[in-house]
């Protein structure tokens, strides 16, 4: 009867469960498990079934002592690998002999648990080679400053010309350390508040306004020009009013800012010298998860365009396209990581287009407040 109540619990649980006999046969399993073992299983050898040596051998032993235990389970296909945590938990309850007189050869029936940790482990994977890139992004710069000091102490200790240059290469080593360190805490701090939306509204005009005045100074060193249009907005009137539409969206301005202006300064570094780029604002139509009017910004450059097998990688931490171009103009590898991060906090999208010889597109769309 009790062994009945608990099958029904089995069969209830979403995630995989076995029951298995003192004997080691699988005597309950629920849907779950079916569908991720085969129909077959019922009646068989938890060896046959489960073959994984380490399981196995987590399984005798709690078959034989009584104490709960883990272990890992693996399956592979085609789409890859899918890691289980399996709990391991004797059901002393259901032993049909007390355990005082249990023989040292008896066995507990048992339960096991299967729960998907296949997300941990891959956002450990990810932990780690986020760590390992931190460290050589560090590293490079680093020995470079520490050669140039010990060549300074040595062999160039009296040489000025020598002096200078060392010390201007020293500067640039550590600005940019500096500027990925602040580009790590910014992604933190990004990170850290993604699942909290903001409630402040954001006129996303003002935002591209001081955008466009921050920028501009920059651009025109370079013989830029960077262009804001916003023709299609001002087109929408309400009929028998003046005024334009406001661009009103939930956010939090400074992050806000902070995605133009890194987009912005991306358009210039990449859309090469003299060449103009243009901010577009503009309302549309919502589609899939975002319902109603959206506010759509494009930042488009005139450069050479992006490689198509880049494009969905763009926004990972510390993917570069060009690694020697990209740090020889001040870039750290965590920009649009961080601008996609930020997008995300605001529940909005990120779009990518290129072509080569023709330029790039960024477009960010934010549901209309």
């Amino acid at each position: 009867m009790v062994g009945n109540q608990l099958n029904t619990v089995i069969e209830a649980v979403p995630e995989p469960m076995l029951h298995l006999d003192a004997a080691g046969l699988i005597v309950a399993s629920n849907a779950a498990a079916r569908s991720l073992l085969g129909d077959w299983i019922q009646g068989r050898s938890y060896a046959a079934v489960l073959r994984q040596p380490a399981l196995l051998g987590r399984i005798e032993t709690v078959q034989a002592d009584g104490n709960p235990g883990e272990a890992r389970f693996e399956l592979a296909d085609s789409a890859g690998s899918t890691q289980f945590r399996v709990r391991i938990t004797a059901l002393r309850g259901l032993s049909e002999t007390p355990a005082s007189l249990r023989p040292d050869s008896a066995r507990f029936p048992l339960l096991l648990h299967f729960t998907d940790i296949t997300h941990l482990r891959e956002a450990e994977e990810m932990r780690r080679d986020f760590v390992a890139n931190v460290s050589h992004e560090l590293r490079t710069p680093l020995t470079a400053v520490l050669g140039f000091i010990e060549t300074l102490r040595g062999p160039a200790r009296n040489d000025e010309a020598a002096r200078d240059r060392f010390l201007s290469i020293m500067e640039d080593e550590a600005r940019r350390m500096n500027r990925l360190v602040s580009d790590l805490l910014s992604l933190s701090r990004v990170e850290a508040a993604e699942r909290m939306r903001p409630s402040d509204l954001v006129d996303l005009r003002a935002v591209l306004d001081g955008t466009l005045a921050a920028m501009r100074p920059a651009a025109e060193l370079t013989g830029n020009t960077i262009v804001l249009h916003t023709e299609a907005v001002e087109a929408v009137r309400e009929k028998g009013q003046g005024e334009a539409p406001r661009n009103l969206i939930l956010g939090d301005r400074d992050q806000l800012m902070q995605v133009f202006l890194n987009l912005t300064e991306n358009a210039l570094k990449y859309g090469g010298p003299d060449r103009p780029v243009d901010l577009t604002l503009s309302r549309e139509d919502g589609s899939g998860s975002m319902k109603g009017k959206v506010i759509r910004v494009d930042v488009t450059d005139h450069g050479d365009g992006i490689d198509p097998q880049h494009v969905p990688r763009l926004t990972e931490r510390f993917y570069r396209i060009d690694t020697h171009r990209s740090r020889a103009m001040g870039g750290t590898g965590l920009g649009l990581a961080i601008v996609k991060h930020i997008v995300n906090r605001h529940r909005g999208r990120l779009r990518i287009t290129s072509e080569k010889g023709r330029g790039s597109t960024f477009s960010v769309l934010f549901p209309e407040a």
